[in-house]
């Protein structure tokens, strides 16, 4: 049976063909449900989604955290390697009263390995963070031996004393094998809290007396 559109009555639609109705319920059932999802279900699959990133988000953290917790113990261990290695590193900084010592024991070192000092000048201390830099001019005058011997002797000293800026070259021509070693020593002392204090206030002053 072929059925048109122009056959059926909108104002008496209970007398339509069954499948005429069932077509329009159908329509009508898709039309709510499409309503339903663009003005209810979208939203709440917007925020489902919001959600789910969420969470894996926090999935990422706890997993993290609970590595991080799982090396706890080691982190500790290995945090307090740090501080007892810091803590011998600062005992090999010498204090006020034991730099002139170890300038003694610089010079006693170059004697010791044969070199004739011409030139031992400590320079004026550097600031640092904790610290303070005493460079020290040096020039000496020997032969590599005893120049290796010297700088080997150096690196033995039971503070820290650095070499750099080391140049060589001949004595004078009249001196045959004698050779003048230039170079510059640092050793580093250990700044107390009180002189580290009185070196952040000293900046302030300056620029308040400009």
């Amino acid at each position: 049976m072929n059925l048109q559109l122009s056959d059926l009555d909108l104002t008496n639609i209970a007398r339509w063909p069954a499948a005429a109705r069932a077509v329009v319920i159908l329509f009508i059932m898709g039309g709510v449900m499409f309503l339903g999802y663009w003005f209810h279900t979208k939203e709440q699959l917007v925020e489902l989604e919001s959600v789910e990133q969420r969470e894996n988000d926090l999935r990422v953290i706890f997993e993290k955290k609970a590595q991080q917790a799982a090396n706890l113990e080691a982190y500790e261990q290995q945090l307090e390697e740090m501080r007892e290695s810091f803590g011998a590193m600062l005992r090999q900084l010498p204090n006020k009263t034991e730099v002139a010592d170890l300038l003694v024991d610089v010079s006693q070192t170059g004697l010791a390995a044969g070199l004739e000092f011409e030139l031992f000048n400590p320079q004026n201390e550097i600031p640092k963070d904790f610290y303070a830099e005493l460079p020290i001019q040096i020039r000496v005058i020997g032969n590599y031996h005893e120049f290796g011997d010297f700088v080997s002797g150096v690196a033995a000293l039971p503070r820290i004393v650095t070499v750099s800026e080391i140049s060589i070259s001949p004595k004078t021509k009249v001196d045959g094998d004698l050779l003048a070693m230039d170079l510059t020593a640092k050793t580093y002392r250990y700044m107390e809290e009180d002189e580290r204090a009185h070196e952040d206030e000293t900046p302030k002053k300056k620029g308040k007396k400009k």
